[in-house]
């Protein structure tokens, strides 16, 4: 056997096997999906007398009673409009005020820049929780604890740093050339802001947006805290939790609200991988 048949069949090895753990990795993440999917579509007699998997083989029995049980009955399409409402202005708003931010660390000279940068860092490292109490006491003061504004000023301040941090080294990483390039040809700091800057760092931007949803649309601790639990703007993942409280055995209610609530950040996440991927590595570049 020669040295290049031996590398060849070394490097199939490798091949196979490198592909085969990350099917193996797809299956054990998706199979719990899918026994959520499908008992969703189940009647309560099916859930506790079969498992899941028996409902791939006929006879099918499948229902849409419990979505329209948890649309209609349990309110939560109004929840799940509340959760549209909170995370989209939240994502919209950190990802111009980090992308403004991000590009004048960046490529700006100022004083105090570092300073502020490392200020940025080290918001990074304090835990949400020592925050809860100080901004729930400063709402009450500005009688907003329980309106929208006050979980979307929070939700933004909570997501900023991390926010600026990524983008701000994803614009570092754009050369300085295009930037001199469009200043002799008379271009303003805000131009080549919106000219250069923001096309190229549409995968960032990408990634940020997609973080951000999904962080706010699954967050349960924010929205308790400074929603208060008001039934008029609370957001999917609160009703989800009353559900459960106040229905622990009704099994195929919570699995069809259980999945509604993770359908959104699924498709959000899909709909933009291509560019959260390349965000997030052009990002971890420096």
């Amino acid at each position: 056997m020669t040295s290049t048949t031996r590398r060849g069949r070394v490097g199939y090895a490798a091949f196979f096997a490198k592909h085969g753990a990350l099917i193996a990795i797809t299956v054990v993440w998706m199979v719990p999906l899918l026994a959520l999917f499908l008992s969703s579509f189940r009647s309560a007699h099916d859930i506790s007398s079969t498992g899941w998997w028996t409902s791939i083989f006929p006879p099918y029995r499948f229902t849409l009673e419990n979505y329209e049980s948890v649309l209609a009955r349990n309110g939560i399409g109004r929840n799940f409009v509340n959760s549209i409402l909170i995370t989209v202005p939240v994502t919209l708003i950190t990802v111009v005020i980090a992308s403004v931010t991000g590009f004048a660390f960046a490529r700006w000279r100022f004083a105090g820049r570092d300073a502020l940068f490392v200020i940025v860092l080290v918001l990074l490292s304090v835990p949400l929780q020592m925050t809860l109490v100080p901004v729930l006491q400063l709402f009450s003061s500005l009688h907003i604890v329980g309106t929208f504004p006050a979980v979307w000023i929070a939700h933004v301040g909570y997501g900023l740093p991390f926010a600026v941090y990524l983008l701000r080294n994803f614009f570092a990483t754009i050369p300085d050339e295009l930037f001199e390039a469009a200043a002799i040809d008379g271009a303003s700091d805000l131009t080549s802001f919106f000219r250069i800057g923001i096309p190229l760092a549409a995968p960032a931007l990408a990634a940020v947006a997609v973080f951000e949803f999904m962080w706010v649309w699954n967050d349960l601790l924010v929205a308790l805290i400074y929603l208060g639990g008001s039934p008029d703007v609370a957001p999917l993942t609160l009703a989800v939790t009353n559900l459960v409280n106040s229905r622990g055995e009704g099994w195929e209610v919570l699995t069809a609200a259980a999945f509604i609530l993770m359908a959104v950040p699924i498709i959000v996440f899909f709909a933009l991988q291509r560019y959260f991927v390349r965000g997030m590595m052009a990002g971890a570049i420096k």
